[in-house]
């Protein structure tokens, strides 16, 4: 009985040791996560949250509206659903890959970053334009989230130039820089970099006066900001540091407030993890089902132009409202999306 046992975990050990890993991963320190506690209380604020078209759609990513009210949402499917004022859904497009941050610019149009298929152009009937897939002779492998200038210029984040969204776990365990932002010019058609070498590029949003522009740092629980105008153009900081949970979109309202989604608080494990390369590289081995869950929680947290949190909202039951992979303000309310959720969130804000 006792060999019968050993048999399963000799295969294991077997494989594990033959198998090789899919990443080259490095050793990573976390700081200690921040307290709980005074602006980031938990509460039950998003619990109160309106829910848009629930148990209809799956992985609404990111939202938008447009100039008649009308909600639209990018779907794990590839398509763009379009949430009518009588609470109907139709399909406004199907971009054929992930759809993930998208916003509408000044003409009208849906500006798409899809994991997949790069920087898309939807005009007001659906048809599809693919406006940028490389930069500096480097393709995209997973555009990820942007935000327009009143120029038309759009700021855009490639998350990663080795793992595409089914692996974007991969490149957490990693822990190796392949996010770029860049700034694709309607007028020319030419994307540049701005800033390479970032821990998984992923949400971002330019300042009210569009003097600088943040790009998240999912994998390094951090926001990084890029100077456009002034005596620091072209430079870059950390604008914030040591965040409770990993950033994924990020909005402003353009009135001095920043609006970022946390679809994951922090976990003890995973900063563990972070210290020993050995074992994210066996860990990255096995099959997803075997990997730590996220814990199901709902979170938002507000910023000011100075890097401060000065607002949090929460879910702590992770059961109406989880894994926000995005904040939309819009007016006197926020939309939510998720990744993984059935349903899309409206707050209003008071």
């Amino acid at each position: 009985m006792k060999k019968l046992l050993l048999l399963p975990l000799a295969a294991v050990i077997g494989y594990l040791t033959l198998t090789p890993s899919p990443i080259d991963p490095l050793s990573w320190q976390a700081p200690e996560p921040p307290a709980m506690i005074g602006v980031l209380e938990p509460n039950d604020t998003l619990m109160k949250a309106e829910l848009l078209a629930r148990r209809q759609i799956h992985g609404p990513e990111d939202t938008a509206v447009d100039g008649h009210n009308r909600i639209y949402a990018s779907l794990q499917n590839g398509g763009i659903i379009r949430l009518l004022a009588d609470g109907s859904l139709e399909t406004f497009a199907d971009t054929g890959g992930r759809p993930l941050g998208m916003d509408f610019d000044a003409a009208g149009n849906l500006i798409v970053a899809d994991a997949y298929k790069g920087l898309l152009r939807i005009d007001p009937q659906g048809a599809i334009q693919v406006l940028s897939t490389e930069a500096e002779g480097m393709p995209f492998a997973f555009t990820n989230d942007l935000d327009i200038a009143s120029d038309g210029t759009i700021y855009f984040s490639d998350a990663s130039s080795r793992f595409q969204q089914p692996d974007y776990l991969l490149d957490l365990l990693e822990a190796r820089p392949h996010g770029r932002l860049l700034a694709f010019d309607p007028v020319s058609g030419k994307t540049r970099v701005l800033l390479k070498n970032l821990y998984f590029a992923n949400g971002v949003a330019l300042s009210a006066n569009e003097d600088f522009v943040l790009v998240n740092e999912t994998y390094r629980y951090r926001i990084t900001r890029y100077w456009l105008k002034g005596d620091k153009a072209g430079q870059h900081e950390v604008f914030i540091d040591n965040l409770p949970g990993l950033p994924d979109n990020l909005q402003g309202d353009r009135q001095g407030t920043f609006w970022v989604a946390l679809p994951s608080p922090r976990k003890a494990d995973a900063d563990f993890l972070q210290r020993h390369p050995w074992l994210k590289a066996q860990l990255a081995k096995l099959p997803r089902f075997m990997w730590p869950k996220a814990k199901p929680y709902g979170l938002v947290i507000a910023l000011d132009e100075n890097g401060s949190i000065v607002r949090s909202l929460h879910d702590p039951s992770g059961t109406h409202l989880r894994m926000i992979t995005s904040v939309k303000p819009v007016g006197d309310q926020l939309y939510f999306g998720s990744l993984d959720n059935d349903r899309i969130g409206r707050l209003q804000l008071h």
